[in-house]
């Protein structure tokens, strides 16, 4: 009886081992399913119209709870507008083109009662190859290309016409990986009110057409590995009015990625900004040019920009290597106020410029709107310089204005700040390609100005190297000139010195 009563307890006891460490296998996620474009009636043949092949294999996707609509290596002309739908991904397979049309067939823009806040291409989104509104959980993925093939419009388009390829409006869940955007008209991307974006490896160019992707109203934003070769702005940040109301920006992250803008600017936030912008992180950046700004940070539109951090940036032949404005344009609907840009740092950047006139600039209003708390470290720029002495007053400026020739020639080579306040250079520097009778630096209207270890290029004709016009409480240290001389130092207009 002992030996009966013992095998039983040894016999649970191996049951209590089995069970502690049974592990439960769950069935793997179903696939989901695909809806091959073909077996629907597309011929990808370059010449027949692939677009209501197309838009009945998203249909039976969507209908089927979601999928994958796929394009096998071909060329698919697409006539008319592809209506994306929720739960459905379009892939391009490699050899797969997606190609506009020239026939005009596309749908035309919708009315918008909010068309005088922004321009008409940023006001309308049904006339695109690629439309939707109010989707969640959508994607274009694969190695294929979507090519407006030249036919789509860069300024306003008549009816039937396409001014860009992909637009999409208030969308939840959004993935754009590994293909190739070419020939955009006005605008490859445009994305308005949009939430939970992630992209991996896009490519775009449309540097003979104009922007690349205009990211406007976003929040929750990844984007890393970019490609972006643009002829107007690469990649911008705005917010806008044309969906009618102010909306939220941020939460935005940009990795190891290369921007080009033949005439206008590679990493932008507006000139469009109704809503304000918080929590940026760009890092990891090769700018290869830009006509305007490379990094271009501007409030036109009363939004306030806050919490933005540039960290290892590269920039070679850009007109103004870095550049942040308060303008008060104020484009937007509910009587917009004048905005502010605060808690901003660049960290490990170089650049080079291609224009004497456009220094890097710090440019805020008076009052309230003022610029404050930017931080630069390690922050090294090359400009042409090559301008004679000129006067060191405060140079021209058109507030309605946000592009950086609407300042007029800066009287200094290097940095002009106006109207900010605590301002920090660190192990930084100013050079110029050329000898500039120019100040490095002019400081005007502003306060607890910081140069920390600075370094600035002398010119041989330059008055002094660091000017202070009205500014409260500036501090120069461990600071010199390129040569390893003292810098000079001119303070002006009631400017107090303070390094507590």
């Amino acid at each position: 009886m002992l030996r009966r009563a013992s095998t039983v307890w040894v016999w649970l006891a191996a049951l209590i081992v089995v069970a502690a460490t049974t592990v439960v296998v769950s069935p793997p996620a179903t696939a989901a399913a695909t809806f091959n474009v073909k077996d629907y009636g597309a011929k990808g043949d370059g010449s027949n119209n692939d677009s209501g092949a197309i838009n009945k294999a998203v249909t039976a996707a969507n209908a089927a709870g979601g999928g994958i609509v796929r394009f096998p290596s071909g060329t698919y002309r697409s006539s008319n507008t592809i209506h994306l739908k929720s739960n459905v991904t379009l892939q391009l397979d490699s050899g797969a083109t997606l190609k506009g049309s020239g026939s005009d067939d596309y749908d035309a823009p919708e009315s918008n009662p909010n068309d005088d806040y922004q321009d008409y291409g940023h006001s309308h989104f049904h006339n695109a190859m690629i439309y939707g509104d109010r989707l969640t959980n959508i994607g274009i993925t694969g190695s294929g290309t979507i090519d407006g093939g030249g036919h789509l419009i860069t300024g306003n388009p008549d009816s039937g016409q396409a001014d860009k390829i992909l637009s999409l409006t208030r969308c939840n869940g959004l993935t754009l990986n590994g293909v190739t955007f070419r020939r955009g008209g006005h605008f490859a991307i445009l994305t308005n009110g949009c939430t939970g974006i992630t992209s991996d490896h896009l490519h775009i160019d449309t540097a003979s057409d104009r922007d690349g992707w205009n990211v406007i109203s976003a929040t929750n934003v990844t984007i890393t590995n970019a490609d972006i070769a643009a002829n107007d702005d690469a990649l911008v940040f705005k917010s806008d009015y044309a969906l009618g109301a102010k909306m939220p920006n941020g939460h935005v992250t940009v990795t190891d990625s290369h921007l080009s803008a033949e005439c206008c600017n590679a990493l932008m936030f507006g000139s469009e900004t109704c809503g304000d912008f918080s929590d940026y992180q760009f890092a990891r950046i090769t700018i290869t040019g830009a006509d305007k700004s490379g990094l271009g940070m501007v409030s036109m539109d009363g939004s306030v920009i806050s919490d933005v951090h540039y960290r290892d940036i590269t920039m070679t032949g850009v007109r103004s290597p870095i550049m942040q404005k308060i303008g008060t344009r104020k484009r937007c609907g509910n009587n917009p106020g004048v905005g502010r840009i605060s808690d901003v740092t660049y960290d490990n950047v170089t650049g080079t410029g291609v224009s004497p006139s456009f220094s890097p600039t710090l440019w805020g209003e008076s009052g309230a709107n003022r610029i404050s708390g930017v931080t630069f470290t390690n922050v090294h720029l090359t400009v042409p310089g090559g301008n004679g002495t000129m006067s060191t007053s405060v140079p021209s400026n058109d507030p309605k204005d946000y592009n950086p020739k609407s300042i007029g020639t800066r009287p200094a080579y290097g940095w002009y700040i106006h109207n900010a306040d605590n301002v920090k250079f660190v192990n930084s520097s100013v050079e110029f390609a050329s000898n500039d009778g120019r100040p490095a630096v002019i400081a005007n209207a502003a306060s607890g100005l910081t140069f920390d270890h600075f370094t600035a290029e002398r010119g041989s004709s330059s008055p002094h190297d660091l000017g202070f016009q009205s500014v409260t409480g500036y501090c120069v240290t461990n600071s010199a000139n390129s040569s390893g001389g003292s810098l000079r130092i001119s303070s002006s207009g009631g400017s107090t010195q303070s390094c507590g």
